[in-house]
């Protein structure tokens, strides 16, 4: 028996303690992943996931701790992932989510995890795919992530989530930005946050403009929602676009296409991560300094390096599966 079947077993029949452990070890060692998701693979695919991305000082974090509360009046369970900056001392999360989620963190149909983004300029972890996937197997019916903001708002949430929210703030400054960003293009619905303060009709006109040169979802039209930091009401109302934006994507078949381009993402972003992973098994770091100076005083170009390093290559993948 495996040392992780037992903690597996654990986690499947409803242990959070053991759910925490599974997500740390995939977290702290990706190549661990490669045994534990078969064995969950087949108990995902039921949790609604969504992505709240915008820039720092949104009030992100707001937005999500009143859809938790949304989410629990309806009596379904809640995974929260706040993807923080990596702490400059431990390499770690900042906990700062789970300090203003505090009333949630002691809710047990609700798990709060803080992740690292560990360097990644996308915002998102290298493990946040697999605790994704722990957190539906482990029978959360909604997973909401929460990245970080760096300036423009990041677009790498397309990428694992359902339903994705921008949230934007008047005044800010950050609108006509995100266009640039492609934010457009990723945006489900969008949150005008702080939407009491000086300045909500024209961020909201600016979007509407914006949304109106993208290029169009088919059957689905972004609706802008005003979301306040001290009041419910704007919170309801985005809580019923997230329910309206995930009925439409199951009644128009959306919702399956958006799996399988995330299943091509994954097995692309696996096979790359266990190729670099394993590369200097069958090339050393001295042969890949020796072959760096050869290009660089132009003895041979890159291509011919690796025509010379194929046979060996092909070990690479290899390998990773054999270990």
């Amino acid at each position: 028996m495996n040392s992780f079947d037992e903690l597996i077993k654990r986690m499947i029949t409803g242990d959070r303690r053991a759910l925490g452990k599974i997500i740390t070890i995939m977290e702290n060692d990706p190549s661990s992943s490669a045994y534990i998701i078969p064995q969950i693979h087949n108990l995902t695919g039921r949790a609604h996931i969504i992505g709240i991305t915008g820039p720092p000082g949104s009030g992100k974090s707001s937005i999500v701790d009143k859809l938790v509360a949304c989410y629990r009046k309806e009596e379904l369970k809640v995974g929260v992932i706040a993807i923080d900056p990596t702490s400059p001392f431990t390499g770690g999360a900042i906990l700062g989510d789970r300090i203003r989620m505090k009333q949630h963190y002691i809710d047990r149909d609700v798990f709060i995890r803080s992740m690292a983004t560990r360097g990644n300029l996308g915002g998102l972890s290298e493990a946040t795919g697999n605790t994704i996937k722990a957190l539906d197997a482990f029978g959360k019916d909604v997973i909401i992530i929460e990245t970080v903001g760096a300036g423009q708002v990041e677009v790498d949430i397309v990428k694992v989530a359902d339903t994705v929210v921008v949230v934007s703030v008047p005044s800010m400054g950050d609108s006509v930005q995100t266009l640039k960003a492609g934010i457009m293009e990723i945006g489900d619905i969008f949150a005008v946050n702080k939407a009491d303060i000086e300045g909500v009709e024209k961020c909201i006109l600016e979007i509407r403009m914006m949304l109106e040169l993208s290029e169009k979802k088919e059957g689905w039209t972004p609706p802008i929602i005003k979301t306040y930091g001290n009041r419910d009401d704007g919170a309801n109302k985005l809580y019923d676009s997230l329910k309206n934006h995930h009925k439409y994507l199951i009644e128009s078949g959306h919702h399956e296409k958006k799996r399988i381009i995330r299943g091509k993402t994954e097995l692309v972003n696996i096979l790359q991560n266990l190729f670099i992973r394993n590369l200097y098994d069958v090339i050393s770091e001295e042969e890949m300094e020796e072959f760096a100076k050869q290009i660089a005083n132009r003895e041979k170009d890159p291509y011919m390096i690796i025509e010379e390093l194929i046979p060996r290559l092909k070990n690479v993948i290899r390998g990773g599966f054999n270990d």
